[in-house]
């Protein structure tokens, strides 16, 4: 990738950054009194004090060093940082790039540690994945010739870890400098979420690597993943594994496997990143339709079946033990505590010609409110998520119903 088309792409990001990220852009003069020309932390943190004292940044003498809890999260981190400081790969090659400084070097010592203290257990199952609770906050003292980094969870040393290597440059005489500084920073808004939509068009694994890694380099910590839709059903359910083969675009070379949304879940988890899936009912469900029989409501014309279907038919028991298996599947394979059920943009003009559901609406004395079918369905649905293997998956998003 061209440098400038990753610039372009970092300045994207931090459009949305400005509107859902940590603090306010960093302003002119928004720098506690000074104003450097050096590497830079991005959003910019809640307390911020750089120095003009800069210091080497060696190879051969640098070292990442956990001095409390440890986990797989944070060693992958300190390994995935060495890599992005001091890989020798071409520039085209690299996720990151420094910024170069064209002036002589004035280094005024090294720096040869950054010591990462974590205080609590990063390795039991309740600290294993990010949450919304997560606490993301951490302390960047950069000295001579030990640095340091603490954090409460091992999510805020992520942030950490970004933050320092922010503020590494690339000096005139091509070597890595940094200058002393002290941040304390936590996130201004709990949820930072970018949604990427693969149903309407489809998005490799490694496109999706590549947008959670831009991701983590601007402290986004939710992947909101609109993942089918009517135009396709790329997911590859375990249970009902016709649903992706009759309704993904081109068959199982555009699919997710049950290996690659793990793979997907587990790469965003080590970069702190919540993995939220997206399956909206009952509208949005015509690829749904496509393989499951009886699930969509079948339209009619001036009394007659017309051939085309509408939203899931709210009105018959197999809806619900169908939604009762197959979310109860995807509790399983998506082991974050929300998920989005949408609800929105539900067309009545189907069900209003359905003889059927017309007499259900008669016996549930709904009269000619579709509102209330509405919500008939979505209680329903509600209460099924509610009470599945991961009983905190709850709606995250519907229209409110008069």
């Amino acid at each position: 990738m061209a440098e400038s088309t990753k610039l372009v792409l970092l300045v994207c990001l931090c459009c949305f950054q400005c509107i859902l990220g940590n603090s306010q852009l960093p302003l002119q003069d928004d720098y506690h009194g000074a104003k450097p020309t050096r590497g830079e932390p991005w959003p910019l943190p809640q307390s911020y004090s750089p120095s003009a004292e800069t210091f080497y940044l060696d190879r051969m003498s640098f070292e990442f060093r956990a001095t409390g809890a440890t986990c797989d999260t944070l060693n992958a981190a300190i390994q995935r940082y060495s890599e992005l400081l001091f890989d020798d790969a071409p520039t085209d090659k690299r996720l990151k790039f420094f910024p170069r400084l064209d002036r002589l070097s004035s280094a005024d010592g090294s720096v040869n540690t950054l010591s990462v203290h974590v205080q609590e257990a990063c390795d039991t199952a309740g600290n294993m994945y990010p949450a919304l609770e997560s606490n993301e906050a951490y302390n960047l003292t950069v000295e001579s010739p030990n640095s340091q980094l603490l954090a409460n969870t091992v999510w805020g040393a992520l942030r950490g870890l970004e933050t320092f290597s922010q503020l590494v440059y690339e000096g005139s005489e091509s070597k890595l400098e940094i200058n002393k500084t002290v941040i304390m920073d936590f996130p201004r808004f709990q949820y930072r979420g970018i949604l990427l939509d693969s149903s309407r068009h489809f998005l490799s694994v490694d496109i999706i690597k590549k947008n959670l890694d831009a991701m983590a380099y601007n402290k986004f910590n939710v992947f909101h993943w609109h993942i089918v839709d009517d135009q396709s059903f790329p997911y590859e359910s375990i249970h009902f594994p016709e649903m992706s083969a009759a309704g993904s675009y081109f068959g199982l070379s555009h699919t997710y496997t049950q290996a690659d949304i793990r793979d997907i879940v587990e790469y965003a988890r080590l970069r702190g990143i919540r993995v939220v899936p997206e399956f909206d009912t009952p509208g949005h469900t015509q690829s749904w339709g496509k393989a499951i029989q009886n699930l969509l409501t079948k339209c009619y014309s001036s009394g007659k079946l017309n051939g085309n279907y509408g939203p899931i038919d709210p009105t018959l028991n197999s809806t619900y033990a169908f939604l009762t298996k197959f979310f109860g599947e995807v509790a399983e394979v998506f082991p974050d505590h929300y998920i989005h059920l949408g609800g929105d943009e539900v067309s009545f003009s189907c069900w209003q010609s359905n003889p059927d559901i017309t007499d259900f609406m008669k016996k549930m004395s709904f009269g000619t409110n579709y509102a209330e079918l509405e919500q008939y369905y979505m209680q329903k649905y509600v209460f099924i998520i509610s009470h599945l293997a991961y009983s905190v998956l709850i709606l995250y998003c519907v229209r409110l119903l008069g």
